[in-house]
């Protein structure tokens, strides 16, 4: 696997798009169709917008995962679900953390593989919230390294 910074976004944001849209439908049980669809006019802006985004290569060079990164905060974390369990995550955290000194996620609370996953990597919940960014009824937890 190959992990590396991402310089154009705009010809990659296909491949990203299908990765996040596969990722959430097989990880976000708590949204509807029509949430996944409304909040997917959203990830193009987010995804030029982050500080660093880091991308994860299969050994054919396919794009499996990628992750966002800005002032040691992990904004997004993406793997492609045929991808999941074989240590992609953990292989963009680590990289992460020694590259871009990542220290702090945010996370919905009802995403529970997301957050077992956070804390096998060391973080610990320190804030909570009823809702979202955007004011949807969907918990977030703040978590630390």
């Amino acid at each position: 696997m190959r992990i590396y910074e991402l310089q154009e976004r705009a010809k990659l944001l296909p491949v990203l798009m299908e990765i996040w849209e596969n990722s959430v439908r097989a990880t976000h049980d708590f949204l509807s169709d029509g949430e996944v669809i409304k909040i997917k006019e959203y990830v193009p802006q987010a995804l030029e917008g982050v500080g660093h985004l880091i991308v994860a290569e299969n050994e054919a060079g396919k794009i499996i995962a990628f992750m966002g990164t800005e002032n040691g905060r992990l904004e997004m974390l993406f793997i492609s679900p045929q991808e999941r369990g074989k240590g992609v995550g953990r292989q963009l955290i680590k990289y992460g953390i020694e590259n871009y000194g990542i220290n702090e996620v945010t996370v919905n609370e009802q995403n529970p593989q997301a957050v077992g996953f956070y804390v096998h990597m060391g973080f610990v919940t320190y804030k909570r919230t009823d809702y979202d960014e955007e004011g949807n009824p969907y918990p977030l937890l703040y978590m630390k390294l």
